[in-house]
């Protein structure tokens, strides 16, 4: 049932509508996140992977270590909410197979195009497939590709085991694209030493600095003044 590969898992992933909700007070901030959440289990239930969730939809996946060796625990990291700026309903995924450097169209709306003169990234795309969305939704890779990435490397490792590999951790949480996506981490249930989270840019970059969707309000309490200043006119005798 779940003998899927990376691409496959990311066409499913993608079904789900998972848009966070920033006006919501919730955890998580859209019911819709736990459907996603509850597939994700069932995944790893197949796997044989033990796991844990909370109320708020996030996963921890625990894979023991295979070599009888104590080694740093590794936690590899996605989420599964999308961003709340497009639409995330009825998501109809697109794969251009085999790219070879053309504008690509998006049936839903002609006015978009992707160009690689203007995305010059595309050219290295060249013999790969491509999967966009069909114009009037986000495709939902911000971090359904992360995912599927996880996913199939945990299927790897179960399915292999003659792969030696140390302990490993799974984390996937909701929100992260309302500042909220770890407000609900238990750091001692996680009880990793080392954390990667793939949710990323080029194929091959690593970043160790991270931007925060946090945000702050300002409250100033005092009175509210004004300061005139007044000018007095200058009269100066003519020359």
């Amino acid at each position: 049932m779940y003998n899927y590969t990376v691409k496959d898992r990311f066409l499913k992933y993608v079904t789900f509508d998972t848009q966070a909700d920033p006006e919501s007070k919730t955890y998580p901030s859209s019911m819709n996140q736990l459907e996603l959440s509850k597939h994700i289990q069932g995944e790893l239930a197949a796997l044989g992977i033990k796991y844990e969730t909370n109320e708020a939809g996030y996963i921890y996946g625990f894979i023991p270590s295979n070599t009888g060796n104590s080694h740093e625990k590794v936690c590899f990291c996605a989420h599964m909410d999308t961003a709340p700026d497009a639409s995330g309903t009825d998501v109809k995924p697109r794969v251009h197979h085999d790219y070879q450097g053309q504008v690509i169209d998006y049936p839903d709306d002609v006015n978009l195009k992707l160009d690689p003169q203007k995305h010059s990234y595309l050219m290295k795309k060249i013999g790969d497939d491509i999967i966009t969305a069909s114009g009037l939704t986000l495709l939902g890779s911000d971090d359904k590709s992360g995912i599927a990435i996880i996913m199939d490397m945990a299927t790897q490792i179960v399915n292999n085991p003659e792969i030696p590999h140390g302990e490993i951790r799974l984390l996937f949480t909701t929100d992260e694209e309302v500042g909220k996506g770890v407000d609900k981490v238990d750091l001692e249930l996680l009880d990793a030493d080392f954390g990667y989270t793939l949710d990323g840019a080029e194929l091959g970059k690593i970043e160790y600095e991270n931007f925060s969707a946090n945000g702050a309000t300002l409250e100033i309490k005092g009175v509210s003044a004004t300061l005139v200043v007044q000018k007095e006119s200058c009269k100066m005798p003519l020359k």
